[in-house]
């Protein structure tokens, strides 16, 4: 079969995607060459400066993804592993993409384990999805003990796949509002990254609003419901000292400071990620 630019063929996949009104187009085309290929990005813009070419069947392959692309269907549903730290976790129908910015998130988690005084202490993530957060937490903290749950039965298969290889790390299908409650009283950190759009707000990424689970996405009229449970659900699993963590939207650290104030945690404040969006809320078991 014939051979064609890899140049023309990664610019006119940039330039589909660019019409579809992806962000970054010309970085999806390189990257979704390279998958077609099985070259990372840098070797495929090398490629194309040296005028390599790619073979039809190849080139029919690309221009199915980039159609997928171009339908928005997320990058991470198309290529496989979606990165998270230094981990690569599977993600597809059914499940929340992990975001860079609970990136940030996770570390205050991370260091609360690291910096305690138990010789195993025990990490909670309520409301896992993928696993991403619980799998960071196990893997970084080697010596602590995870526990996750996760409700939703199309997430769930997804976080036992990414956490399977975890020996510290116990995962089960069951509400937040219930989960553990054998640990009650014993948790060194409590995390989530619970849905907190509010119902009304629909996003505005199609990527978000077509493919993430609503489940994972909605959380009630001013989307803190589930915030309101991990509050009461939180101060019953930790002990006396004990960290919670809830990443939120950037409007809604007030509301949710207040919320854990009333409750009786003490010490609640409000915190940015890299693009100075409040982006999580912690919180001291009294």
């Amino acid at each position: 079969m014939p051979e064609i630019s890899l140049a023309s063929a990664v610019h006119a996949a940039a330039r589909r995607l660019a019409e579809a009104g992806v962000p970054d187009p010309l970085v999806d085309a390189e990257l979704l060459a390279g998958h077609v290929l099985g070259a990372r990005r840098g070797e495929v813009q090398a490629a194309v400066v040296r005028g390599d070419s790619i073979d039809a069947a190849l080139s029919e392959v690309l221009d199915a993804l980039i159609a997928r692309r171009s339908a928005r269907e997320p990058l991470q549903h198309i290529t496989g592993p979606a990165p998270f730290r230094p981990l690569g976790l599977a993600v597809g129908p059914g499940v929340f993409v992990p975001r860079p910015e609970t990136e940030t998130v996770v570390q205050y988690a991370i260091d609360a384990l690291l910096g305690s005084a138990l010789p195993e202490p025990i990490g909670i993530d309520l409301g896992t999805g993928s696993g991403a957060i619980a799998l960071a937490m196990a893997t970084e903290v080697p010596h602590a003990r995870i526990y996750a749950t996760e409700l939703s039965p199309d997430a769930f298969p997804w976080a036992q796949r990414n956490t399977a290889g975890a020996a510290n790390l116990t995962l089960v299908n069951d509400d937040l509002a219930h989960a553990f409650g054998e640990l009650d009283g014993t948790a060194s950190v409590v995390i989530s990254n619970p849905p907190y759009v509010p119902d009304a707000a629909v996003p505005r990424d199609p990527e978000v609003r077509l493919f993430d689970p609503s489940m994972a996405l909605y959380g009630g009229e001013d989307g803190l419901d589930i915030v309101r449970v991990l509050s009461v659900r939180a101060l019953e699993l930790l002990h006396a000292g004990g960290l919670l963590v809830i990443e939120h939207g950037e409007l809604q650290g007030a509301e949710i400071r207040s919320i854990l104030t009333r409750d009786g945690w003490r010490a609640a404040a409000t915190h940015r990620d890299l693009t100075l969006r409040d982006r999580a809320t912690t919180a001291l078991r009294p």
